[in-house]
């Protein structure tokens, strides 16, 4: 008897080592695997999410603020677009220049007006709030915001391209003024005998503008060269635009073979009356997304696409855009790109953005807000979901301007129902009645419902 009593107590002490262990390794392990989850979500949102900005201009009449693309350390990631922010105070200007960058703007509040270089004219053209315009690399522009009281905000698209001076950057080049004015490079000796003007006056030109590149063109704040521009009389302002336009000539022969001209834009900038009206009909339209009916509409919300076929200003820059409203708690349905990448900036309300890995892995399942800049590369499948306590409205732009058809992975329109049969079936190792079952429990497409109260997608709920 004395045996078995040993016996049973050794069980038992082996028992409960054995199920402490198993404890041990069970609580260890899930540790590891919440660890893993966390650092992946982190590494998705470094990844996915461009909440870094990067100030490149800042004045007292606006800033211009970055989130750069590029490439990503350490993995195959290649964002080749820049988000830009620019914010303009009433009645300023940002001064001419040219980027070495296709540049798509989006006006999200207020309105512009924007004169830049068409076939070696320059036009102008008004912008309001949803307007889309394109500025071709190498086409010198600015943009003036001549509204009382009311900031100017739009977002654009800036590509990094092969010809950009780098993969991380943009240059710009400024006609006049803000850091340094193209002009001020040459030696002063030649400009000052190819403006017929003495070095003084010349140095006096060259450095009257210290504002930077956005500046005010009235107001409480100093008068500035450009308002002093503005303010001459026509015959005033064209005797000194031929100053300039001499030495243009003289510097350069290639000029009739250049894709923007100092010449054109001074000459509109400074005697605007006569050349607009004759350049205009030249030069593109805007086109207003918020006029566009919507491409898909159900009761959960509606999305709007523009591409070259609709605005063919954006075959030059090789980028589409979007708009997508999406109603409280609904979401995009799960989809490919499978000809662009994809970029998006919150314009109101808060959601999440998953985005899973080629192994079928989660990504990202990060929560937004507006301002926030996301990215998506080409092939990763996503989803966008809005929270339930207001609707949610991303902008955004794609960098194929042809249709980018994307693929839905659920929904009735999607490659469930299109790939339903035996195949199909016994890849997920299930029957082709349960398959089309699965299958068919969504009836809607493209946005969905509304997640069930217990589903983990269900959530409670700057720019410039």
């Amino acid at each position: 008897m004395g045996n078995i009593r040993i016996l049973l107590l050794l069980v038992l002490v082996l028992f409960s080592a054995l199920v402490a262990s198993v404890g041990g390794y069970g609580y260890e392990g899930r540790k590891r695997e919440r660890e893993e989850e966390s650092e992946q979500k982190t590494q998705g949102e470094i990844f996915f999410l461009l909440r870094h900005l990067h100030e490149v201009v800042k004045t007292d009449a606006g800033t211009m603020r970055l989130v750069k693309g590029g490439y990503r350390r350490g993995t195959f990631l290649h964002s080749p677009m820049h988000i830009g922010f620019i914010s303009m105070e009433p009645n300023s200007l940002f001064i001419p220049q040219y980027l070495d960058s296709d540049l798509v703007l989006f006006v999200h509040h207020g309105e512009a007006r924007v004169g830049h270089i068409y076939r070696d004219e320059l036009a102008e053209r008004k912008l309001k709030h949803g307007d889309v315009y394109t500025i071709p690399a190498g086409s010198a522009f600015y943009l003036e915001n001549r509204v009382e009281n009311q900031r100017l905000r739009i977002i654009c698209s800036i590509d990094i391209t092969s010809e950009s001076m780098g993969w991380n950057a943009f240059q710009s080049f400024f006609v006049g003024g803000g850091p340094a004015s193209i002009l001020a490079g040459f030696d002063h000796t030649t400009l000052s005998t190819a403006l017929n003007v003495s070095t003084s006056e010349l140095s006096t030109f060259l450095t009257r503008q210290t504002s930077g590149p956005i500046v005010h063109l009235s107001g409480s704040h100093h008068t500035n060269i450009w308002s002093k521009f503005l303010a001459q009389e026509p015959h005033q302002r064209l005797a000194h635009l031929k100053r300039i336009v001499n030495f243009e000539e003289e510097a350069s022969a290639k000029e009739e073979q250049s894709t923007w001209s100092l010449r054109k834009i001074l000459f509109t900038l400074l005697n605007r009356e006569d050349t607009i009206k004759r350049v205009n009909h030249k030069a593109p339209s805007t086109y207003n997304l918020y006029n566009r009916k919507p491409d898909f509409k159900n009761d959960y919300g509606w999305s709007k696409k523009l591409d070259e076929s609709d605005y063919s200003p954006l075959k030059q820059s090789g980028n589409g855009v979007y708009l997508v409203n999406l109603s409280p708690g609904s979401l995009m349905a799960p989809h490919v790109n499978p000809t662009a990448i994809e970029y998006g900036i919150v314009l109101k309300g808060t959601g999440r953005v998953q985005i899973v890995y080629p192994n079928g892995t989660l990504a990202m399942n990060a929560r937004v807000q507006e301002g926030d800049v996301f990215w998506v590369p080409r092939y990763f499948p996503f989803c966008q979901v809005a929270s339930m306590n207001g609707s949610f409205e991303f902008f955004g732009f794609t960098t194929s301007a042809r249709r980018n058809h994307p693929q839905f992975l659920v929904g009735k329109n999607s490659l469930m129902q299109s790939l339903r049969g035996p195949e199909f079936a016994a890849a997920f190792g299930i029957g082709e009645k349960r398959l089309k079952r699965i299958a068919n429990a969504q009836r809607e497409q493209v946005i969905l419902p509304s997640s069930s109260s217990d589903s983990p997608l269900r959530m409670n709920g700057g720019f410039y």
